[in-house]
């Protein structure tokens, strides 16, 4: 950024934003004021409607500082501290994967199936989140849904210490049980508590084979433990075998997909699970498949 005797809200503002959109940071907007508010201890909103603040010179500092790691390649939420899901504000780290927006429409779809469930009616349901991360999804499934027990598991300690301080920020953390298990053993039914009347995953789906034409942001900085399978289905097929004793008869099992999996998904969950459902997300490609234990 130039130099300048003094700045205010909107004209740093302004000015980092061209300064960003012409070094090609994605999200320039986005970038300068999560970065900016982080600094100031504001709301995105709050930013304009403080515009005319003056930005002291130790903050402007602080500012520079974040705005470098960004211009590195770190993700701004990242470098921020914090990510949005279903408006709820999530503290993020390089422990646990950003939360996408396409995961929302995960989430409502698994709740839209629970919904029309006979399971649902149970007086308190009981729901798994497989590959918790950040806990975006367990926090979320009960918020939405009061008496529901919740369980969030995940093979990483480091998520699941993400995951369970975001629980008890956002108020829910003693509606859900935090345990550590790999989804790939064979005793993961019996270590997480099975069976449920629901289970959610949005497990690792990336091959091998596609990691170098990711995002470069998300090769250097985003947990590839949470990422990468090394064929795309070793997690798939592993919840699908276990399916029969993960989910009750008449529940709900829910995957977030890779854009070309529900082909092979459908046939995984095929011999233990029917009324299959594909949820394509805003750019037409598949990214929910649900069905009901037969």
């Amino acid at each position: 950024m130039p130099e300048q005797k003094s700045w205010n809200v909107v004209g740093l503002l302004k000015t980092t934003i061209e300064f960003f959109t012409e070094k090609g940071v994605d999200e320039a907007r986005l970038s300068a004021e999560l970065l900016l508010g982080q600094v100031l201890g504001l709301k995105r909103l709050d930013l304009y409607l403080n515009h005319e603040r003056p930005v002291m010179p130790g903050e402007l500092e602080a500012f520079r500082d974040l705005c470098r790691q960004r211009l590195q390649g770190r993700p701004v939420q990242y470098i921020a501290g914090e990510a949005f899901f279903y408006g709820n504000r999530y503290s993020v780290d390089e422990r646990v994967l950003i939360p996408r927006p396409e995961t929302e429409l995960v989430v409502e779809h698994a709740l839209e199936r629970f919904a029309s469930s006979g399971v649902s009616d149970r007086a308190t349901p009981s729901i798994l989140d497989i590959g918790t991360g950040s806990g975006c999804i367990a926090v979320t499934v009960a918020l939405r849904l009061p008496a529901a027990r919740v369980t969030a598991a995940d093979v990483s300690a480091d998520a699941l210490a993400v995951a369970e301080a975001n629980a008890k920020e956002l108020g829910v953390a003693d509606r859900i049980r935090f345990v550590r298990a790999d989804m790939l053993e064979p005793a993961f039914p019996e270590i997480v508590g099975a069976p449920f009347d629901m289970v959610v995953s949005n497990p690792p789906y990336i091959p091998e084979t596609e990691w170098a034409g990711l995002q470069e942001e998300v090769r250097r900085y985003e947990p590839r433990l949470a990422l990468v399978a090394p064929q795309g289905f070793e997690c798939y097929k592993a919840i699908a075998g276990l399916g029969a004793s993960l989910v009750r008869n008449g529940g709900v099992l829910c995957f977030e997909l890779h854009a070309d999996a529900a082909s092979g998904v459908r046939s995984l969950v095929e011999p233990d699970f029917n009324v299959i459902e594909v949820m394509q997300d805003y750019a037409g490609l598949d990214r929910a498949l649900s069905c009901v234990k037969a």
